[in-house]
């Protein structure tokens, strides 16, 4: 018997969050180191697993399957591609970071109280979420991954709405009314979400007989799978509606401004870094695996909502006086992108799709965790209430300037190359869809330029005189981040090697190839042709 390596990695942060969640009330401190050790023990986990996966093997791979609910066809089945490899990674790389950010975001307001806040639910409740977030990545049977696909936002719901932002302390019953809204809107969002996946789930395994994807796509191969065209295309709806609120794509997005405002910046890098992946993830997996004629039908209208996402979400964050709600449209824009490079289906618009996903990942931390640190040491998210930060707070600045650049992908860093193989991609199937969404390039640049210049240039305001720089502790949250955007910026081909066959299988699936460039030639008669 082999050892379950990912049974193990997605058992780690859950052992972890018990204990956590167990350590006795006064021990804050023992709660949050004990919460940083599992994570970092999952992190050595899936650091092992990269190195177990062989990129060029076959495409499922460390694979467990053991039977569950044999009577209803459900079996306890998981692998990884090197789309799941990379995502593992970088899920398992932004915990530590977040618990690390949130060190004290969850202490008692209170000197000596022990239930106000409780330190040890904060950080129990993250490495849950990591534990369910890891598994939806290596589940194969579609019915394990629905139940920690709704699972994980149990926790989150919890961690949005009891944990809220303490830039509102002023006024607690407004802050408090806030946060529930916030927190109830993430979840009925999600939940419909879900509840119209459920019914799908339950067409799917009337129509195949089981749920393991890689049952169903062997018996589509081999063409004893009938599924009529109607059906394929409904089934195929109710997963990519719930994938499409968790991602989230227009119109569906207008609980992700809300939730990651009200949170705390950590629990504001868990939604949109990590949790908000598994959607983006879930249309490579299983829409274009499981219902690939139903995907290229598709395909045109889930283009046209991606470019309005890219735009729409842009042209928001210029307008924002808020600098979370900023981040957060700015979100929507970035995974337009990501959703724009999968239904391109060009080889380098889904790896460039993948890469977004580990890119956007770091680059949103980056910039959440030092705005967070910012708006905690002035008590407000708001732009106008700062200036000239660079000037007493000059390694605070810097590192938001490089987490804003960024975002915006500029040369060299991270997320460059991944929008880069997105619109490359793009442009290649449709030359007018990538022209228009050169557009998110450009406002991208407006609104984070802008971000900074409002906030860290010009007159220093007297609230911000006294800002303290960045802290020991803030400062090694931030680096290991920086130095992986410009690392992936430099040398991509880390990421690449391994994701790329994965996206060779999906276009299979779908039985689509990158389309030939016409490029013209000069024949010998000195005639151009093509």
């Amino acid at each position: 018997m082999t050892f379950p390596l990912l049974t193990v990695t997605a058992a780690v942060p859950a052992v972890g969050a018990v204990l956590t969640a167990a350590v006795p009330a006064k021990q804050r401190t023992a709660a949050k180191w004990l919460a940083l050790l599992f994570s970092l023990a999952t992190l050595a986990l899936a650091v092992l697993v990269a190195v177990r996966f062989e990129p060029g093997g076959a495409r499922y791979q460390l694979t467990e399957s053991h039977a569950w609910i044999a009577d209803f066809g459900v079996r306890y089945e998981l692998g990884v591609d090197g789309i799941g490899v990379a995502l593992i990674a970088l899920t398992a790389l932004l915990i530590p970071f977040v618990i690390g950010a949130g060190w004290n975001d969850a202490d008692p307001l209170e000197t000596n109280s022990s239930r106000w806040r409780p330190t040890q639910g904060f950080f129990a409740l993250i490495l849950m979420v990591e534990a369910m977030v890891v598994i939806s990545f290596e589940a194969t049977d579609v019915f394990l991954f629905y139940i920690f696909f709704e699972a994980m936002l149990i926790p989150m719901y919890f961690l949005i709405g009891g944990f809220g932002d303490r830039a509102h302390a002023g006024s607690d019953e407004n802050a408090a009314a806030q946060r529930s809204y916030a927190a109830v809107k993430f979840l009925l969002y999600n939940l419909a979400g879900g509840l119209i996946m459920l019914a799908a789930v339950i067409g799917l395994y009337v129509v195949a007989g089981n749920f393991s994807l890689q049952e169903i796509a062997a018996a589509r191969a081999a063409g004893t799978l009938d599924m009529a065209t109607n059906t394929e295309r409904l089934l195929f709806l109710g997963f990519f509606f719930a994938f499409a609120v968790k991602a989230p794509l227009w119109p569906l997005h207008t609980w992700l401004p809300n939730a990651m405002g009200e949170a705390t910046a950590p629990v504001a890098v868990l939604i949109t870094a990590v949790v908000d992946k598994v959607g983006t993830f879930a249309m490579l997996r299983f829409c274009l695996g499981l219902f690939p004629e139903a995907s290229k039908w598709a395909t045109p209208v889930i283009l046209v909502l991606a470019l309005i996402s890219i735009v729409y979400g842009a042209l928001l964050a210029v307008g924002q006086r808020d600098i979370k709600r900023l981040v957060a449209y700015a979100s929507i824009s970035h995974f337009g992108f990501i959703i724009l490079g999968i239904f391109a289906m060009t080889s380098q618009g889904q790896s460039g799709a993948t890469l977004y996903m580990v890119n956007h990942g770091i680059s949103t931390a980056a910039l959440m965790l030092v705005a967070g640190f910012l708006i905690s040491r002035r008590g407000s998210r708001l732009i106008a209430d700062y200036g000239g930060v660079q000037k007493v707070a000059p390694v605070l600045a810097g590192t938001f300037l490089i987490g804003g650049l960024a975002t915006l992908s500029l040369p060299g860093l991270a997320p460059f190359v991944s929008e880069f193989l997105v619109l490359v991609g793009t442009f290649a199937r449709y030359p007018v869809l990538g022209a228009v969404a050169t557009i998110g390039i450009v406002l991208a640049a407006l609104y984070t330029l802008v971000l900074y210049q409002r906030t860290m240039t010009g007159p220093v305001k007297e609230e911000v005189r006294t800002l303290p720089d960045l802290r020991l502790r803030e400062l090694l949250v931030v680096a290991p981040l920086i130095a992986l955007l410009i690392g992936l910026g430099v040398y991509p081909k880390v990421l690449t090697d391994i994701v790329n066959p994965a996206v060779q299988h999906t276009l299979s699936d779908v039985k689509k190839t990158d389309p030939k460039p016409e490029v013209a030639v000069e024949a010998k008669n000195g005639e151009a042709v093509k």
